[in-house]
């Protein structure tokens, strides 16, 4: 696995054409609080489907 240097440009580049969502989505799928949120309401939801309570917590929009 390459070593990661924050301080280094060259860690970056794949970063530099990712849109805005791209980048947020990277830390919310690292945020461990989101990660139980998601788990607990797959778990305890019938059908497995976002609920409008975690959208809300989390801002996060779904479009068709």
């Amino acid at each position: 696995m390459p070593e990661f240097d924050w301080r280094s440009p060259e860690s970056y580049k794949s970063l530099q054409d990712a849109e805005v969502a791209d980048i947020a989505w990277e830390c919310l799928r690292r945020n461990a609080d989101y990660r139980r949120d998601f788990e607990a309401m797959i778990a305890n939801g019938p059908d497995g489907e976002v609920t409008q309570e975690f959208r809300r917590r989390w801002g996060l929009c779904f479009r068709p």
